[in-house]
């Protein structure tokens, strides 16, 4: 009961009344038999943009998808409401992100829009509002990269809108309004529709405001999700280019928040321009930080770099590494469901690979996997006897939470301290020109244990108060004792790999110094 009290009390009065409201609704709709239209009358407009990105090879022919690393083969019919891999799956099938991949052919990709279209009735998971704004965004690409004309999906498309505005996702705020106000950005202009774009400009001016920090980063505060919204951004930016019907001002407000967005991106993105994948994050699955910089390009905008602040990250560069460090909260109080236990956690390039890396987040089904990807253990942070930082539970909730503060920084460290374990858990990073110290401390007197999770493929010895990896050295004082154990490294959805774990046991304080040899 305590558990569910401290979940819902962080949620907006707006959160609880949608949910209420939503219940009582589909109880009454189920009593009376309503169902919705799911073909309206409509006439839409293509016109022409610029190239978006590629999306990934999905589609692989003849009713056969690949998505999260798993494949499936429908044979004659697909399966739209499918629950054999799981949701995520059966929402990428009904994304229909795959009409982007290279190779689609204009026969191929109106085929598959007509069999949604034939089994859109049934369709339970395609239906829902996220996959509904993502699908609409994909669809109206692709038609007005075909410069399609045709009557059945322009039909089944208006009603998939008019549908998306009766169940808009004010009960979960976050990325998914932020997709549903994108959709109704295209459904506007693709249908001229004055209502569906007034509606548009209604969510998506103050969402932007409060989503995109003052530093740039998307407020989830996971790297992958930034890098999700920064392309709906920029698809957006490149409709409103070639259309008339909006306002000049939401393509200024989009420009803006996307030369920020593009900006924090700069900083977080590793020399191999890969991201750290802090919080719910997987490679894979949004477009990569060249595939953005270079449509971005295309559109005319550059980005604004801001130091590094509200999202609580921050960056040091040594000679031949890359020390990025998590001093931010879990997440926005209500909404922290992709947010996980890694608060002074931090990840660790050297010489342009992974060397210290974040667990990862390999699945989204509840379970076993889930919990522990998102606990303390799972972070390049101290655990505290078995203590959690913050009360995450089920597949996407967070009962009680870590605050946590920044207490001093200069350019090259900063120290911080959170609360989760019901004491004070302070960390200091120090980073020099060849070797970067962390200072540790449990108030009062805490025993604690510090991981350091290795990437993939490296191997490290202990002997004594020394741990060797390849070309670094790793010193403790002030441990109790020093241990080395297995883990599985989510590599992706539903792949992980197996790794070594550095464990050190302390109590009150421990200093760590990395050494990098030439």
């Amino acid at each position: 009961m305590l558990k569910h009290y401290h979940t819902i009390r962080h949620l907006k009065p707006i959160q609880i009344r949608y949910r209420l409201y939503y219940a009582m609704r589909a109880r009454l709709r189920r009593l009376t038999g309503y169902k919705y239209n799911l073909s309206l009358p409509a006439r839409g407009f293509p016109v022409d943009l610029e190239n978006s990105i590629p999306a990934q090879t999905s589609w692989l022919g003849d009713r056969r998808f690949r998505f999260l690393n798993l494949e499936h083969d429908f044979g004659d019919k697909i399966d739209w409401n499918f629950a054999g891999h799981g949701k995520l799956w059966a929402y990428n099938l009904n994304y229909f992100e795959y009409l982007g991949q290279e190779g689609m052919t204009r026969e191929e990709g109106l085929g598959l829009m007509h069999e949604f279209v034939a089994g859109a009735d049934n369709n339970r998971e395609g239906m829902e509002p996220y996959p509904t704004s993502l699908r609409v965004m994909n669809w109206i690409k692709f038609i007005c990269k075909h410069k399609l004309q045709d009557q059945e999906v322009d039909a089944s498309l208006y009603a998939q809108l008019m549908v998306l505005v009766d169940n808009l996702e004010y009960h979960l705020l976050g990325n998914h309004l932020l997709e549903n106000g994108f959709a109704l950005v295209f459904g506007g202009l693709y249908f001229q529709d004055d209502e569906l774009r007034q509606k548009a400009l209604d969510i998506l001016k103050p969402e932007l405001e409060e989503q995109i920090l003052h530093d740039g980063a998307h407020f989830e505060l996971s790297p992958m999700y930034h890098q999700l919204m920064l392309f709906r951004v920029l698809d957006c930016i490149n409709l409103l280019a070639h259309s008339r019907g909006f306002c000049d001002n939401l393509t200024a407000l989009l420009r803006s928040k996307a030369a920020l967005m593009l900006g924090w991106l700069k900083q977080m993105a590793f020399s191999n321009r890969e991201i750290p994948l802090f919080n719910d994050s997987a490679p894979d699955i949004a477009p990569s930080t060249q595939g953005l910089e270079g449509y971005a390009r295309r559109l005319g905008i550059k980005s604004r770099v801001r130091p590094l602040a509200e999202s609580g990250y921050r960056r040091f560069d040594g000679c031949g590494y890359e020390l990025i460090v998590d001093a931010g909260p879990i997440g926005p109080d209500y909404i922290p469901g992709h947010g996980h236990c890694d608060m002074l956690s931090f990840v660790l390039h050297v010489h342009g690979k992974p060397w210290m890396v974040d667990t990862g987040t390999s699945t989204y089904e509840q379970g076993r996997t889930r919990q522990f990807e998102r606990s303390t253990a799972a972070h390049n942070t101290v655990s505290m006897e078995g203590r959690e930082q913050s009360e995450a539970w089920a597949a996407f909730r967070v009962a009680r939470r870590a605050g946590v503060r920044v207490l001093e920084e200069n350019k090259s460290g900063i120290t911080a301290e959170h609360d989760g374990f019901g004491v004070w858990h302070r960390r200091t990073f120090n980073s020099g020109d060849q070797e970067i110290h962390v200072t540790d401390e449990l108030n009062p007197n805490g025993r604690g244990t510090a991981r350091f999770h290795l990437a993939p493929g490296l191997e490290a010895s202990v002997s004594e108060d020394i741990v060797r990896c390849e070309s670094m050295r790793i010193y403790f004082a002030g441990h109790d004792s020093i241990w080395i154990e297995p883990y599985l490294c989510a590599t992706g959805f539903n792949k992980r790999a197996q790794a070594m774990c550095i464990c050190v046991g302390f109590t009150y304080k421990l200093n760590t110094r990395m050494e990098f040899c030439k």
